[in-house]
């Protein structure tokens, strides 16, 4: 098991866990239109199959919303 930080609370996942994988188990809503990024770096969308979460990462999920006049 690898410990991790998302969205500012620390959790156990198994080792090797990728970033699409870790949407899955955290249940992200619309993971279409979430952007991830770990230890403050974006990670682009098209590596969130190969790029793999690690010991000590901190992982946020952010939504870009629009919207005001």
């Amino acid at each position: 098991m690898t410990t991790v930080t998302i969205s500012g609370e620390k959790k156990q996942i198994a080792e090797g866990t990728s970033v699409s994988r870790l949407l899955e188990l955290e249940k992200v809503e619309m993971p279409e239109y979430v952007s991830v990024s770990i230890n403050e770096e974006f990670v682009r969308r098209e590596d969130f199959d190969s790029r793999i979460v690690r010991e000590g990462d901190e992982v946020e999920f952010l939504y870009f919303m629009g919207g005001g006049r």
